[in-house]
This record gives C-alpha cells, sequence and structure tokens, in this order.
C-alpha cells in the first residue's frame, strides 16, 4: 500500500493533502461471496440504521444466512413483514435465481477483468453500476474501481477541488487520469476526506 500512496501523493497534490489529514488507510472488505450482494440491495437507497433493521430481520427469516436456497424457501409476505418493498423482493428473488441456476458464479469472478464483472452483475435486476463498482472494491478488493456515479465521490472532488457544482463523470475521469491504477485507494481517501473540516474554515469557538 506504501507505493500505492507515494504514487497518488506523487501525482495529485490535491490528493496529497487529502492522505495527509486522513491518515492510514483503513479499508473495511467483505467476502465476495452472495450474501454481500444481497445486502447492497437491501441498502439502496436507506439509511444504515434502518437497512441493518431490516437486513437483521431478513437473515433471521432466512434460517441465520441469506443463502439462495433459504430465500428460495421464503415467501413473498415473509420477506415483505421483513419490511422490503416489493420492488427489493423481486431483485432478491432474481440474484437467488441466478445463482441456483449456476448463471453466477462467486469463483469465476475473481478470475475476470473488471469490466467482465461489472457486465455479470449488472445482468441481474436490481444491481446497477454502482454496486457493482462496490462489488469490485470492497468484496473483490480491485485497486482500480473509480465509482463516477457516487454521490460521495461526487460531493468530495466538489468540495477538495473547488468546483462550482457536482462534476459530471468525464470531469472526475479527467481529474482521475494520474490516479491510475490506485483509483480504489484515491476513491477510499476522498470518502473520508468528507469527514474532514473543510480546510481553511474558521474553528468555532469553544463554549464557555
Amino acid at each position: 500500500m506504501k507505493k500505492a500512496l507515494t504514487h497518488l501523493q506523487k501525482s495529485d497534490p490535491v490528493l496529497a493533502s487529502i492522505i495527509t489529514r486522513v491518515g492510514a488507510y483503513k479499508i473495511t472488505y467483505r467476502e465476495p461471496a452472495f450474501e454481500t450482494l444481497v445486502r447492497a440491495i437491501v441498502f439502496q437507497q436507506l439509511s444504515t440504521k434502518a437497512a441493518s433493521t431490516i437486513y437483521g430481520r431478513f437473515e433471521a427469516a432466512a434460517g441465520g444466512a441469506a443463502t439462495p436456497e433459504a430465500i428460495q424457501g421464503l415467501t413473498v409476505g415473509e420477506m415483505r413483514r421483513c419490511g422490503l418493498s416489493k420492488q427489493k423482493i423481486g431483485y432478491i428473488r432474481d440474484l437467488a435465481g441466478h445463482a441456483l441456476e449456476g448463471k453466477l458464479n462467486f469463483e469465476q469472478l475473481h478470475a475476470m477483468p473488471d469490466d467482465e464483472v461489472i457486465a455479470v452483475l449488472t445482468d441481474i435486476k436490481g444491481i446497477g453500476v454502482w454496486t457493482a463498482h462496490m462489488f469490485l472494491m470492497f468484496a473483490l478488493r480491485r485497486h482500480d474501481v473509480l465509482p463516477t456515479g457516487d454521490l460521495g465521490i461526487q460531493s468530495a472532488i466538489k468540495r477538495a477541488y473547488g468546483k462550482r457544482a457536482m462534476p459530471k463523470p468525464k470531469q472526475i475521469e479527467k481529474i482521475a487520469k494520474n490516479w491510475h491504477p490506485y483509483c480504489s485507494v484515491a476513491s477510499w481517501y476522498l470518502w473520508r476526506s468528507l469527514e474532514l473540516p473543510v480546510a481553511g474554515a474558521p474553528k468555532k469557538p469553544r463554549k464557555t
């Protein structure tokens, strides 16, 4: 990882400042497995707290593990009572069907290049490019993924690079040109930068 940080710091002074302020690279990975994609679908467009509650109920209803076989054994009503929307139930069932029919082989995904992984995953209802990017980064541990459609990345770039409006994908790609082959690492630092105070902002006086 030292090689990646050195590369990013040399190639982009703005990112170098962010890396210095954030500190050590501490990304948290998940297993590249079926359950990770199920979680991604459940968590779409929900707060972390609400999604965690729903997923906990769903996992319990599935017998403690969200496997394709367990999902196939649940009724729509049982899934609804967990708090899942009709649309997400359809997505999860379609995902389970792909796995049971052998259309989705997680062992094979490891050997595929990024674009092929994205093509396989986005063929499943409810999984778009953003979810595929997250799976590449946090499950398959690919180091050169640039999620241009992520709101957090857009917000971080707007703030760090002084943009007046949210940057478009092409603008992000232009800024990230010199980040390759470590765009995933750069993205992680951009997400963390949103937790930092704005550089140069006056500090709030302490209450007495």
